[in-house]
């Protein structure tokens, strides 16, 4: 499948759930992750849509198997982050967030005692 192939079924996905067809935007995911199931940007698409069903089990090991593109680095910790608080591991939630602040102010600045 080309980018441009990706990035049209992508935009479907994203219509159908701005339309309110839940159903047919995960169906479009989950049909792209197993065309490539490395590629973040579906695992990115495909973790909301399992965090707001309440999976976030399946979610944290979606993102986790994924290649996150650096464009997607901060929605990938929030991602996790959401996972991790909705599993009831909140220190690892705590943890994962603080290096995603780190990563991006870098560790000399203090984000959170």
């Amino acid at each position: 499948m080309s980018p441009d192939e990706r990035q049209f079924l992508l935009t479907a996905a994203w219509l159908f759930l701005r339309h309110g067809q839940r159903t047919r935007a995960r169906a479009v995911c989950e049909a792209l992750r197993e065309e490539d199931p490395r590629d973040g940007t579906t695992a990115a698409a495909l973790a909301e849509l399992l965090l707001d069903e309440g999976a976030p089990s399946r979610a944290l090991d979606i993102l986790r198997d994924a290649d996150i593109p650096p464009s997607l680095s901060h929605a990938a910790a929030v991602l996790e982050t959401r996972a991790l608080r909705a599993l009831g591991r909140n220190a690892e939630a705590a943890a994962r967030w603080t290096r995603h602040l780190e990563s991006r102010k870098g560790s000399a600045r203090q984000w959170m005692a």
